[in-house]
């Protein structure tokens, strides 16, 4: 019998694995334009007035929570998982049946016949396993094509969204990444950021 703990086990993304994929992604984005020249107490009064919007942050929890391509994401993941591992199962069950027919005639077979067949089904066995594990290797690269396309969807937004906001630097939060300690809640990003990704991604 084979035993061998499923590759498949945790097929759906969970927000602490995926915060930790775009923890990076929500980085600097330097892109204020020179202001015109201006009276020095304009040029100061401007200044301190976008230096308390120019740093904001997003909550990593809730826009994975609330990001449709996430759920979709993990819906694609969680469909391939089961159809692979209902593949690997079904090729464990027919070994299962072939050695349970063997256990039973057994002792009607002779010696040669016993060594014969417990050879073949032993090389069955490892073909499965070999299989199992490719299996388990291509799903796992599936997880990391989709991980990589979250990635660059959030990270090619959060660069837009800053040129487009004047923010000089957006923050990133997440209870299991904490980079942000304290942050007044007029500097968090998360809702509009969350509502401008689901935009663009049901229009796609």
């Amino acid at each position: 019998m084979i035993h061998k703990a499923s590759y498949f086990s945790k097929l759906t993304l969970g927000a602490a694995s995926a915060a930790l994929l775009i923890a990076g992604t929500l980085a600097a984005c330097n892109n204020a334009q020179k202001p015109a020249d201006k009276p020095a107490t304009s040029a100061a009064s401007t200044s301190t007035a976008a230096a308390k919007e120019t740093i904001v942050y997003i909550n990593q929890d809730t826009l994975l929570a609330k990001y449709d391509y996430v759920k979709d994401m993990g819906d694609r993941l969680q469909k391939k998982g089961k159809a692979a591992q209902g593949d690997v199962d079904s090729r464990k069950q027919a070994v299962q049946r072939e050695i349970v027919e063997y256990q039973k005639n057994a002792a009607t077979m002779s010696a040669d016949q016993r060594a014969a067949t417990e050879q073949r089904l032993q090389k069955k066995a490892q073909e499965v396993q070999g299989y199992e594990q490719n299996a388990g290797a291509a799903f796992q690269n599936s997880q990391g094509e989709e991980q990589d396309k979250l990635f660059n969807k959030v990270s090619e937004f959060t660069k837009k969204y800053a040129k487009e906001k004047g923010y000089k630097m957006i923050l990133s939060y997440s209870r299991l990444n904490p980079t942000v300690l304290y942050g007044d809640e007029s500097l968090d990003v998360t809702a509009d950021v969350v509502k401008r990704l689901n935009e663009e991604y049901n229009k796609k």
